[in-house]
């Protein structure tokens, strides 16, 4: 165990496993939720199971090794929302070309990472607009998990309205909100996936019921208790995991029109990762030391940014930190032998694909909202008494889900922010980071404009 230094951090064995089992019971939902999510564009849900499992594997591992850093990796909440419905489905864009995106954003992140880029982000974008998107992507994405969920839907003319509640798998929806929240609300280590089971096995047991006394089927997609919870992984090129590995079209990423959706990945990466890996550091004063300290953040963004280069080829979304790391550097975690508990923990959910495969969606929507939500939670941090931070702010939370795009969003915040420093005057609060990103944003408004 001399490659972690426990010793030298403070810590034993037996608090660091202890801690990576917590980490793993807290971010364990991403397997089932990011899967069905995902599962939207057309790819194969026991493909993006087996992938799942296999990135947070491979990413957590990875930093352990590397960084020594008891911070956990796998695919981003939010950003797996942004692939799917935003670039897949909105933008019919072929999952493969979202990949490739995603590749081409985790690369040019890889080479920065051996740069002071970190350095000079932090300086020049205001923090408060670092927060905005972090709550903008959550009002994005609970609004997403609402929408599927049925308890949102399209009306023609108020553009929203409230779905059906006599419809069953709208109130299934509502019922396993409830719990999510109820479990989250009794700050329980596992929340998310014990709602998410719970609910699930609530359907099946009810679905079972009904169906073998009274011989009715319950309405409810996926309402079929599972024939079996165990499994070996699928790796088959048909449905399994080679129906998605290696399939990334860098090619077709390599395009003006994809400029917008790359930039997108790359600076909510590059922003989620700065603030996460920092938190979970501030919480065990683990990059508090000036020269260490830089070295172990430097080292764990470049394991971040490397996860997503080889997440995309294996068939996921942009790789982050994973902010539940939290809990178990709450619990004594110090080192990466943390991250490595979690990857050991995570290869053990490579056989529970059938379980996974039944959970019912809108079993799995409620996290989404869940998450959104804690993400919301930013706007605390965020100075309002700042004009020009209030209008930025305001624009880019308001406009990721009222124009079903976090590009969009963050556009409209940093030019809106441009303006009103412009209309004050205050050219001192004006820095190259803001206009750089301002004019890329008014690029991505004219590509609009063109198509």
């Amino acid at each position: 165990m001399s490659i972690f230094k426990l010793k030298e951090n403070g810590t034993n064995v037996k608090t660091e496993v202890l801690a990576g089992i917590t980490t793993f019971l807290t971010m364990i939902y991403i397997v089932p939720v990011n899967s069905h999510i995902v599962s939207n564009t057309g790819m194969p849900l026991e493909a993006l199971i087996t992938a799942t499992a296999l990135i947070t594997i491979i990413a957590s591992a990875l930093n352990g090794l590397f960084a020594n850093t008891p911070v956990a990796m796998s695919v981003g909440m939010g950003m797996n929302a942004y692939f799917t419905f935003s670039v897949c489905i909105a933008q019919q864009i072929a999952w493969q070309s979202a990949l490739g995106a995603v590749f081409l954003s985790g690369f040019i992140f890889l080479i920065l990472s051996f740069t002071n880029f970190r350095l000079w982000i932090i300086r020049n974008i205001p923090k408060d607009l670092r927060l905005a998107i972090c709550a903008g992507i959550g009002c994005f994405i609970a609004f997403l998990g609402l929408q599927k969920m049925g308890i949102i839907v399209k009306n023609d003319a108020t553009l929203v309205g409230v779905g059906n509640f006599k419809d069953p798998s709208v109130l299934f929806g509502i019922f396993s909100l409830i719990l999510v929240v109820f479990f989250w609300a009794l700050r329980l280590r596992a929340a998310f996936i014990l709602g998410v089971l719970l609910s699930s096995l609530t359907l099946w047991v009810l679905a079972f019921y009904l169906l073998e006394n009274y011989g009715v089927k319950l309405n409810i997609e996926g309402a079929i208790f599972p024939n079996e919870i165990f499994s070996l992984p699928n790796f088959s090129r048909e449905n399994g995991l080679g129906a998605i590995v290696f399939e990334l079209d860098i090619k077709s990423a390599l395009s003006v029109a994809m400029i917008p959706v790359i930039l997108t990945f790359f600076i909510t990466q590059l922003f989620d990762s700065i603030g996460t890996i920092t938190g979970v550091g501030a919480r065990g004063r683990i990059f508090d030391k000036p020269v260490e300290g830089e070295k172990k953040l430097g080292k764990t963004l470049m394991a971040d940014a490397a996860s997503s280069v080889v997440g995309a080829c294996v068939g996921t979304s942009t790789v982050t930190a994973f902010v539940e790391s939290t809990t178990g550097v709450e619990s004594g975690g110090r080192t990466g032998l943390v991250a490595i508990v979690v990857a050991c923990c995570f290869a053990l959910t490579l056989f529970l694909l059938p379980l996974f495969k039944a959970i019912p969606p809108n079993a799995i929507y409620p996290v989404l909202v869940m998450v959104g939500i804690l993400m919301f939670m930013e706007v605390k941090n965020i100075d309002f008494s700042d004009s020009a931070i209030a209008v930025g702010t305001f624009f880019t939370i308001i406009m990721m889900p009222l124009t079903y795009s976090i590009t969009s969003g963050f556009a409209f915040g940093f030019i809106s922010f441009l303006l009103v420093r412009i209309f004050k005057r205050e050219w001192s609060k004006i820095n190259v980071g803001i206009v750089v990103l301002s004019l890329i944003s008014l690029g991505n408004f004219l590509l609009i404009a063109l198509n």
